[in-house]
């Protein structure tokens, strides 16, 4: 089945949020990759989704706030914390596009084991900041479990102008309403959704990282060919879709 449209706002409203979250000051720094390079990587029933034939890696630091389940208000310490991710960009049969997480560094060990051993996902724990000096943000991350000797990243970038009509380009980093995620031979598709993101244009200062090959995927050469910035958005997921 051909993938579904990109649209600004989530296709499938999630009906019953199983986790509540906000994201704050994403910065998504992206790079173009081969789909034949990474559709090995992606879970059983999935595609790499592509635009004008290339897909992309990306590297998107923030920080996560206000994590709660609904039943609980949640504890302080574990509600608020800095995150990273390296992230490639996936289809299934059924048309719907996500995000597949190659990693997740996580400045909190008890939220990195939940999302390692519950939800299967590749999250770490690392030592990170988030700085912030005017319109200059800088992000930094050092991994410290499971070991992974010299796995680190910093990242600072300068915060532009707000972008009226992103691009078919950003659209398409940035528009996205579930993950897959491996589970038991077959992908389960996690959906979400949130308000469409407030982007802003930004220019990269600095970039010095080991996240994404250390993710399994080619080290970028050059420049991002897109970084955008974002306040953050509410986000609510919803129970997990088997895709076949």
């Amino acid at each position: 089945m051909a993938a579904e449209a990109i649209t600004p706002s989530t296709p499938r409203p999630v009906r019953w949020s199983t986790l509540a979250q906000w994201w704050r000051d994403v910065t998504f720094a992206h790079w173009p990759v081969a789909p034949a390079r990474v559709a090995g990587l992606l879970p059983p029933g999935t595609r790499p989704d592509t635009l004008d034939g290339v897909t992309y890696v990306g590297l998107v630091p923030f920080r996560m706030h206000r994590v709660r389940l609904p039943v609980e208000p949640g504890v302080p310490y574990f509600r608020t914390f800095c995150e990273t991710n390296v992230r490639l960009y996936s289809v299934d049969g059924a048309g719907r596009r996500g995000v597949v997480f190659r990693s997740l560094d996580a400045a909190r060990l008890v939220p990195a084991l939940v999302g390692r051993l519950g939800a299967r996902l590749p999250y770490t724990w690392s030592r990170m900041r988030l700085h912030r000096r005017g319109d200059v943000i800088t992000y930094t991350c050092v991994r410290r479990w499971p070991r992974s000797r010299g796995v680190s990243g910093r990242l600072v970038v300068r915060v532009g102008r707000p972008i009226a009509e992103p691009t078919p380009l950003e659209h398409f980093l940035t528009a996205r309403w579930g993950l897959h995620v491996p589970w038991r031979g077959r992908a389960l598709y996690l959906p979400n959704e949130h308000p469409p993101w407030p982007l802003r244009r930004a220019e990269l200062l600095h970039v010095d990282e080991t996240l994404i090959a250390a993710a399994g995927l080619p080290a970028p050469v050059g420049p991002p060919v897109s970084v955008l910035h974002s306040p953050g958005v509410p986000v609510r997921f919803g129970p997990p879709v088997r895709t076949g």
